[in-house]
């Protein structure tokens, strides 16, 4: 359809009312002096760009802060190439009768210095997404725009005082937000920033410390906030940049991460860090579920992750018998207390494998003071390090481990899981037996999580054992060049202060060192979920055991959590409060925020789907829709279900649609088959449940069921029977 006017604005027909220049001029203004600018700007960045990557590396802090702005110029020019002139969202004009203020996915000034584009998560941007006819926050009006393809298709005004219409607004019936619930899905989450609610925007704003549980039903945006709230923070909290620790950004499943992806780098930012909880621990990509429920409960409990701390104490007993440690100069008694002394030296909190170091070290230091002769004290400690005997009672006493074999171990030897665990009872400790130490569950990973924090990485001590040799194998090495220099200055006869002043230099100590050249050493790659990070925020959470929040509080030690969703949505039952809860895992600085209003589900569905959830749980919070779909639930019969897909799919050119509850459905690239559970935090134009009895009995059957209706935008359809 060609538009009805030239520039940005591509309006069809039947809002040819809005098309009127009186309406449209000043943002047609504001739209070429933005297209003008965004062309500089992103010339600039380019330039800049290249002139960073073409600069030396540098080194030390030098070579950190040219890869940092390298990655900043990046990113701001990815965000300005992808969106032009769509990266605002919309603009408002103040009560006082002040120039309209646009507000854009970044800030945006000319070369005069004039605002073109304010950041959405400017404190002053805030009436844009907050106001209300009942706190306007000092605005006349507001005016959202829908884009398509780089063109406005659509916009929504509205007006907060009596004067706010003043001849340059278009009122209409249905807001650009209540059009857009209806539009089609696809394979990724669409954007939402222009559409962002007042009781949505008051979440994503709220402050970081402690931690801020927001409470929801299905559709009520709780997923959008999580998103939209984790590039908020970040940028506007100065306690959460990166170099502080970062956000970390925890969802329910792999689909989810897949549906949500575009989201963040869609507003600006690059920099949280997204993962499942599998994705915490390596062996989380192969392991499989528990098949034991009464084994699952068990492993859920925080108390059996805590037990880890008793299985490495194991491992850090010192000798209870002394021992005589034999030198080519002579023989030196090792009693038990001296091995007890050298075991206290091991700092507090550090992980086992790396606290063996220290404890080594001041092993060999009370050896050395309690040698009596004349030895040289490099060549003592040579001996020392090289005594075998020494070494194999060190070794047992306080040996390298692995995280996986020493939970592996829990599993398979009964006497050290009661010896870790001793509330557990002799029928709990043989149903966590298993003939496969290493047959890894999910149940499994947070111990494992909790082992490699407590043991630290036993390749991070060798190879710092091994940094320390070829570092003391450089400086000798480099001891050797500045004698020889010295020697050769001396046979050159130089003299003088010049002479004089050479070989002071090269005797010093700072002259040795820097001729040391560490970069050649092993660095290990960073862990980029390890932690710890300034602010996580987790999404679905109701779902997680007292064990799996022990993963994520030891990556945030400022206890500074966003905390998403649903106790009616808990598969496993929710009996407690959001507060009681979290107090048991270990969050006790607990603000509740909830979002009542369903904007994704019609209320034809809810009304079929509120009954299914209310039989398990009556007190569940279930949310209000804000819009009808016109369309009723169909119900039908199992076979129906390839004649149900193929009309959709004839009478609907886009959009996707999901069957949930027949695993032999073979998907499709606009159909998908899913689990109830994998569905979670997904939504879909169609979804057509199949035989949602057979989804089980009490509280985890309802809330499958309740899931799975709700995941729909537009219409359901229920199959039963044969």
């Amino acid at each position: 359809m060609k538009p009805l006017t030239a520039g940005v604005f591509d309006l069809p027909e039947r809002l040819a009312a809005k098309a009127d220049p009186a309406l449209i001029e000043g943002d047609e203004r504001h739209f070429a002096a933005l297209a003008h600018c965004l062309e500089r700007t992103i010339a600039d960045l380019s330039d800049r760009l290249a002139a960073a990557r073409k600069a030396p590396g540098g080194l030390g802090r030098e070579a950190m802060d040219r890869d940092t702005e390298i990655h900043r110029l990046t990113a701001r020019l990815r965000t300005l190439s992808r969106f032009g002139l769509d990266l605002c969202l919309g603009h408002m004009a103040g009560a006082d009768g002040s120039e309209p203020v646009y507000i854009g996915r970044l800030g945006l000034t000319d070369d005069t210095g004039r605002r073109l584009l304010l950041d959405w998560r400017s404190p002053a941007a805030e009436p844009f997404f907050g106001a209300t006819h009942a706190q306007p926050m000092g605005l006349a009006s507001r005016r959202r725009y829908r884009w398509t393809d780089g063109r406005i298709t659509d916009y929504w005004d509205e007006v907060f005082t009596p004067d706010g219409f003043a001849g340059h607004a278009a009122l209409d019936d249905q807001s650009a937000f209540i059009a857009s619930l209806g539009g089609t899905r696809t394979e990724r989450m669409r954007d939402v920033l222009g559409t962002i609610q007042a009781d949505q925007d008051a979440v994503i704003r709220a402050g970081s410390r402690g931690t801020l549980v927001v409470d929801g039903g299905p559709g009520t945006g709780k997923t959008v906030v999580a998103l939209h709230r984790s590039a908020y923070l970040l940028h506007s909290d100065p306690r959460l940049g990166h170099r502080r620790g970062g956000v970390l950004f925890v969802g329910p499943h792999r689909p989810y991460l897949s549906y949500v992806a575009d989201v963040l780098p869609s507003l600006g930012e690059e920099g949280v860090q997204t993962c499942v909880l599998r994705d915490l621990v390596a062996e989380g990509a192969g392991a499989g579920a528990e098949t034991d429920p009464e084994a699952a409960r068990l492993k859920s409990s925080a108390d059996l992750v805590k037990a880890i701390e008793t299985a490495v104490r194991f491992y850090e007993e010192p000798p209870t018998e002394g021992m005589t440690v034999t030198t080519p100069w002579n023989d030196i008694p090792l009693t038990a207390g001296d091995w007890a002394a050298a075991f206290d030296a091991a700092e507090p909190g550090t992980p086992h494998n790396e606290a063996r170091a220290q404890v080594w070290e001041e092993l060999l230091t009370l050896l050395e003071d309690k040698h009596d002769g004349d030895a040289p004290p490099e060549q003592l400690r040579r001996a020392l390090t090289r005594n075998r005997e020494l070494r194999t009672a060190f070794d047992r006493s306080w040996p390298l481990l692995e995280a996986a074999d020493l939970v592996g171990d829990l599993w398979t030897v009964p006497a050290y899981l009661r010896l870790c665990a001793p509330w557990l009872g002799p029928d709990d400790v043989r149903r966590l037996q298993r003939a496969d130490a290493h047959a890894w569950t999910v149940s499994d990973l947070p111990l494992l999580d909790a082992a490699r924090h407590r043991l630290g990485d036993p390749e991070t001590a060798r190879r710092a054992q091994r940094q320390r040799a070829a570092l003391a194998a450089q400086r000798a090495r480099m001891d050797q060049v500045v004698d020889n220099l010295i020697a050769a200055v001396a046979d050159s006869g130089a003299d003088g202060d010049e002479g004089e002043g050479l070989v002071r230099m090269l005797r010093g100590e700072d002259a040795r060192v820097s001729l040391v050249d560490e970069s050649e050493l092993a660095v290990a790659d960073p862990d980029l979920l390890a932690g710890p990070f300034a602010h996580v925020v987790v999404d679905e959470a109701q779902e997680l055991t007292d064990a799996e929040w022990q993963m994520l509080l030891l990556r945030c030690p400022s206890r500074s959590f966003t905390v998403v969703g649903d106790r009616a949505q808990a598969r496993h039952g929710f009996t407690e409060s959001w507060q009681e809860r979290l107090a048991r895992v270990g969050l006790d600085r607990v603000r509740l925020a909830s979002l009542t209003l369903n904007y994704r589900t019609p209320a034809e569905i809810m009304a079929e789907a509120e009954p299914v959830i209310r039989a398990a749980l009556p007190d569940a919070n279930v949310p209000t829709s804000v819009r009808t779909g016109g369309v009723p639930v169909i119900h039908g019969s199992t076979a129906d279900l390839d004649t149900v897909l193929g009309t959709w799919l004839a009478d609907h050119q886009e959009g996707t649609a999901c069957v949930i509850g027949a695993p032999a459905f073979r998907a499709t690239p606009r159909v998908r088959s899913l689990t109830p559970e994998l569905a979670k935090g997904l939504e879909f134009d169609l979804v057509v449940l199949v035989d949602p009895d057979g989804f089980g009995a009490g509280v985890r059957g309802a809330v499958d069921r309740y899931v799975a209706m709700t995941r729909a935008t537009r219409q359901l359809v229920v199959l039963t029977g044969p």
